[in-house]
């Protein structure tokens, strides 16, 4: 996993798409096909998990750390199962190209999905599906079925008896929403037999997927619901401190995440059995993982709940020693990618060393001081790192080159490149710094290579507005230039 190779950044819900939302279908084989003549070794996603309109449709936000997202079910597959019918997806929506339409895709996309349920007869495989998932996916969809019986509530909400899981209660609750569990366990099947089949089709043509495991769940999850005693709660099962950073370059107020911390005493009493399963499940889907705010499994910032900003907290520290000591004898083979952008103590250096782990590098960080030796600056590279220009949380090269970078920043980063460089042009200076980097990986973001801007951002870190919503369109999808980022790609040793 570790060869030198290149790979682009793009997640699912940013495919083109003729149903508001990107998804599993043919389009996905479109760009994997794509990523090969591109000579291409890495696809980098984002969370699978299912998402919520409460949450601004972030994948960092979902009620399930396991559960995949059913609006990246492909109707067209659908279609060739036999469980729905090419007329039923004809009549589509007026969807905009340009941006995922969440409001109406989820309409649109559920009606299709309730459709094909109707018509599907369990068969041998769905039952195996059922049983080998059963630790996480029985109390899912029962979970959210409960929740969607009461009108989308949180489970803090639910009768007493339901939110303290009663035995009883349960057992009753089983048999009396029959069909919305079945329903919910189908979603789950469908989404994980698409999903399976698209990345046979990326391993066979060597391109490896990187997924993404987000550090918190939300309080108002499965997990949370099923697993409360492994997180800081009190008496009624509120978070009474919550997560987040402090201050840092993207806030000056930090960023108050409002997640529920975890029990680390608990969860080592127990072998670290949940966030194990967790990591297994990751392991099973992707080839690679990103932890998402690596730092947390170390050491974590709480937060008293009453605050309104990240800044009144304090570090507390986790067992990262023994969590990874203990996955380490689950996995002889840890493929994990930890970000560890921001301040990171030596602590956390000391177990990504000891258990050789990847960190990530950022270009877009790099300029900002006059510093010869910038942790960020390609130079000063090892091998064992994943360059990116950007993530998901930066603005685009271009967006950052117009309306981010300062007169001394690019003075510093022209005399990086050893030359006047041309704003219109400047993403590929950057692409090519990331590609001759000693970094085994370097993970481009699809907006870059296509030199777009500030509106093709994918997220707004402490903004909850027009986030997740970019979307190729058809047009930009002609225009990417397969053969300059081969030619690069092979020229720097990463084909």
């Amino acid at each position: 996993m570790k060869l030198r190779r290149s790979g682009i950044l793009m997640h699912i819900t940013s495919l083109p798409a003729e149903y508001g939302i990107g998804d599993f279908g043919p389009k996905a084989y479109q760009f994997v096909d794509f990523l090969s003549e591109a000579k291409q070794g890495y696809w980098q996603i984002l969370p699978l998990n299912p998402t919520d309109p409460a949450y601004g449709n972030s994948p960092y936000h979902s009620i399930s750390a396991f559960a995949c997202n059913p609006l990246l079910i492909s109707p067209d597959l659908l279609v060739e199962d036999g469980l729905l019918n090419r007329s039923e997806i004809n009549s589509l929506p007026a969807f905009p190209e340009e941006k995922v339409d969440y409001d109406h895709a989820i309409g649109f996309k559920y009606d299709l999905l309730l459709r094909a349920f109707e018509r599907f007869i369990p068969d041998v495989e769905f039952n195996k599906f059922c049983s080998f998932n059963s630790s996480w996916l029985d109390d899912y969809a029962l979970f959210a079925a409960i929740k969607a019986k009461t009108g989308g509530k949180s489970w803090l909400e639910w009768d007493l008896p339901i939110r303290d899981r009663h035995p009883d209660i349960l057992e009753s609750l089983q048999e009396e929403l029959r069909f919305e569990i079945e329903k919910e366990k189908f979603f789950q099947y469908v989404c994980d037999r698409q999903w399976r089949a698209l990345k046979k089709y990326c391993n066979q043509r060597m391109i490896h997927i990187i997924g993404d495991i987000p550090i918190y769940v939300d309080h108002d999850s499965a997990d949370v619901w099923s697993f409360s005693e492994i997180f800081k709660l009190d008496k009624d099962k509120k978070p009474y401190v919550v997560a987040g950073v402090p201050p840092d370059y993207f806030s000056s107020t930090g960023q108050l995440w409002g997640n529920p911390l975890y029990q680390w005493d608990e969860l080592k009493k127990r072998d670290f059995d949940w966030w194990i399963n967790r990591i297994e499940r990751n392991f099973n889907l992707f080839d690679m993982v990103r932890i998402d705010h690596f730092r947390g499994l170390v050491g974590y910032w709480e937060v008293s709940a009453a605050e309104k900003t990240a800044v009144n907290g304090k570090w507390n520290e986790a067992p990262g020693w023994d969590f990874f000591k203990q996955l380490k004898k689950r996995f002889p083979s840890l493929p994990v990618i930890a970000e560890d952008l921001g301040t990171i103590t030596p602590d956390v250096r000391e177990i990504m060393h000891h258990f050789e782990l990847p960190g990530m590098k950022v270009l877009l960080f790099a300029f900002g001081d006059d510093d010869p030796m910038h942790p960020y600056l390609p130079h000063t590279y090892e091998e064992n790192y994943v360059v990116y220009t950007g993530t998901h949380d930066n603005n685009t090269i271009q967006g950052w080159i117009q309306n981010e970078a300062g007169f001394e920043e690019k003075k510093r980063l022209s005399r990086y490149l050893g030359k006047e460089f041309s704003e219109k042009d400047i993403h590929w200076d950057l692409i090519r710094l990331a590609m001759v980097s000693v970094a085994f990986a370097s993970i481009l973001p699809l907006q870059d290579i296509l030199g777009l801007g500030a509106e093709s951002r994918m997220n707004r870190p402490a903004s909850d507005k027009c986030n997740w919503e970019w979307k190729l369109t058809s047009e930009q999808q002609t225009q990417i230039p397969v053969d300059r980022l081969a030619g690069m790609t092979e020229t720097y040793g990463r084909a």
